[in-house]
């Protein structure tokens, strides 16, 4: 989820900065998607899973990341100015993703709530 201004802390803002400076950094050297993946095999793949799980889990994550990018590119308007149905249709992938992470969040906190030890 985004932070919004009364969320937003000291240690948010600097970790806000530092991230957008990486993921510009990264995108930059060409390695943006396996950097995002690095990121989720250290925070939600258990230590336990198997090589060919943690294969399958990668490939499923660049599939959802080309689908992304292609999907956009497709939907986006031709020219040089977003129009106000790129906006709108970017505005909808946001809330997409954003209602994702909620779930995402729910989820992790009631598996904590129940005992259960994070991946």
């Amino acid at each position: 989820m985004t932070p919004t201004p009364e969320t937003s802390t000291p240690i948010t803002s600097a970790l806000d900065t530092l991230t957008t400076e990486l993921s510009r950094q990264l995108t930059d050297e060409g390695r943006l998607i396996e950097a995002g993946w690095a990121a989720m095999l250290h925070l939600a793949v258990s230590p336990r899973a198997s090589p060919s799980q943690i294969r399958d889990m990668r490939m499923a994550f660049f599939a959802g990341a080309q689908h992304l990018f292609a999907s956009l590119m497709t939907v986006l308007e031709a020219g040089d100015d977003p129009t106000n149905n790129d906006m709108r249709r970017v505005d909808l992938i946001a809330k997409e993703l954003d209602d994702f992470i909620s779930q995402l969040e729910a989820t992790i906190k009631a598996k904590a709530g129940a005992g259960a030890t994070p991946p």
